[in-house]
């Protein structure tokens, strides 16, 4: 009998539920980059650098080779206030990046700090150069005839140490009175750096001259 009832068993196949299909995603969207005043919510942004009183003339000077790169290139407006003896800088509505305030203010400080135009002006176009600036009595307490001898142990007979210098590491470098200021990239800012402090100490110059010879090889075989 169960067998029988087994037999005349109906079985009712219940067809699945088919999955419903995932909807694709929406394309991302695609924004334009901000430009430099929507970043600052429309704000001017301002930068002001001093003006020495022994720098005046060369600005006045090479003015226009400073405004040019600024103005057309950087898209930043320049100007000299003669009350204040301070160059300003601020953004404009065509500013394309808001970091090319701060690139043009390092120029123009560059170049008050006593660099060259030509020198100052790759701080606009290389992202990794920096100034540094240190004093003599930052190294060594030096006064009289001995800071004097260090002075001139920095430049050499006619700069040809400071030329020695710069030309194997690749930095520029302004010695202005007991302060000296050095432009390059962060590595060869400090070969710069341990040269010059090993002249303020009293190391001679051939010694420096044959640790820069080993420095600038380790340098080309780097690059």
């Amino acid at each position: 009998m169960s067998t029988e009832a087994a037999a005349t068993m109906e079985i009712e196949t219940v067809p699945s539920e088919s999955k419903p299909e995932s909807n694709p995603l929406p394309p991302k969207p695609k924004f334009e980059p901000l430009k430099a005043h929507e970043m600052s919510d429309g704000r001017v942004q301002f930068r002001k650098v001093s003006v020495p009183p022994h720098r005046y003339s060369p600005l006045k000077k090479y003015w226009m080779d400073i405004y040019t790169p600024v103005y057309e290139q950087m898209k930043i407006d320049i100007r000299m206030n003669l009350k204040a003896r301070k160059v300003e800088l601020k953004t404009r509505q065509d500013t394309p990046d808001i970091s090319n305030l701060q690139k043009c203010a390092d120029f123009v400080q560059a170049f008050m700090l006593g660099f060259d135009v030509p020198d100052a002006i790759a701080l606009l176009r290389l992202d990794e150069l920096y100034v540094e600036s240190f004093e003599i009595k930052d190294v060594k307490t030096l006064r009289g005839e001995h800071l004097s001898r260090a002075i001139g142990r920095l430049s050499g007979k006619g700069g040809k140490t400071k030329f020695a210098i710069e030309n194997s590491t690749k930095t520029r470098t302004v010695i202005a009175d007991t302060k000296i200021h050095i432009l390059g990239s962060f590595a060869n800012i400090k070969i710069a750096r341990d040269s010059l402090c090993s002249l303020i100490l009293g190391s001679p110059a051939g010694k420096v001259y044959s640790k820069l010879r080993q420095v600038s090889a380790r340098l080309a075989e780097r690059f």
